[in-house]
């Protein structure tokens, strides 16, 4: 029941933040903008753990580590998201980034050695198809111009980022760093990092007054950095992450359904098509048909020998 709690959170969360992103682009600098977001979820991340009393002394290699896990997740990857969508929409940066689940898969077989069930590849190529079929309209009518191409290179520089980011926290679980600390910590050396790049971009530190500004970064920054990625490392450690990377997939859908209830969104076949194969490709990947087997196997009476 805690998992599908955590999932729940993480994918209804980071599927309404592609939305809230776009409320972020235009008078502030995607860096700036980045680094109020991280360094508000800092402040919040340090305050809790202050008051819980939460023991914050890592070792050096520890360190070493949480700042590899934020310049990769918490830095690196959303600038390159943010990047991504002044040249794409949100839907198709969504759909792109839906490739960290196959790197996910591919990364965990590499750095772990972990052997992964043909069924999660299966359902993660099935979960795949749904968002091509949800989006084929958008898909078909693609014009690979120069800014397409930056953009779609940028969005998959982005996963890439974030997948590698995904296994500095599984290492970082295993060797038994807890979660809450450690991404109190590493937002804080995301904000370093991001201040270090808005610098060097020489940007200008301005503030947006405007409502969906605010209410966006606020959002951004409390629920899509603080609860979304404390669910989502959660998942990593208790599922590991080539299931729990499957969240990933079901982000543009989410996306969906606010532009359906917003924006005026018209649901067709390919988007019932969509949601069924994406639904479908859920259920292989995350369904312990092993321990199913287990339990529909007859099970064998030993007959006692007869004195």
């Amino acid at each position: 029941m805690q998992n599908i709690l955590l999932y729940l959170v993480t994918v209804l969360i980071w599927g309404s933040t592609w939305f809230a992103i776009e409320f972020q682009l235009g008078e502030v600098a995607v860096e700036v903008s980045l680094l109020y977001r991280f360094a508000i979820a800092a402040v919040l991340m340090w305050l809790f753990c202050w008051y819980k009393k939460l023991d914050m002394r890592f070792t050096l290699r520890q360190h070493g580590f949480i700042l590899l896990l934020a310049t990769l997740n918490f830095a690196v990857n959303f600038l390159f998201i943010y990047q991504a969508q002044q040249y794409l929409t949100s839907a198709m940066t969504a759909i792109a980034f839906t490739t960290m689940l196959l790197m996910n898969i591919v990364n965990t077989r590499l750095f772990f050695g972990k052997p992964v069930a043909k069924r999660i590849y299966f359902g993660a190529l099935m979960g795949i198809a749904g968002i091509v079929v949800l989006f084929w309209p958008d898909l078909d009518g693609l014009d690979f111009t120069n800014a397409s191409l930056i953009g779609l290179l940028l969005i998959l520089s982005g996963a890439l980022s974030a997948s590698f980011g995904n296994m500095v926290s599984v290492r970082n679980s295993r060797e038994g760093m807890p979660i809450m600390q450690v991404n109190a910590w590493g937002m804080l050396y995301g904000s370093g990092v991001l201040l270090l790049a808005a610098l060097w971009q020489g940007q200008q530190f301005n503030f947006s007054t405007e409502p969906a500004y605010l209410a966006s970064l606020l959002y951004l920054a409390i629920f899509g950095s603080v609860i979304a990625f404390a669910s989502y490392f959660a998942l990593l450690k208790k599922i590991g992450p080539e299931k729990a990377s499957y969240t990933i997939v079901l982000f543009p859908l989410v996306a969906v359904v606010l532009s359906t209830l917003f924006e005026g969104f018209s649901w067709t076949s390919y988007t019932f098509s969509g949601f069924a194969l994406v639904l479908l490709g859920n259920a292989i990947v995350l369904t312990p048909f092993e321990r199913i087997r287990a339990l529909l196997r007859p099970a064998t009476v030993k007959l006692e020998p007869m004195a």
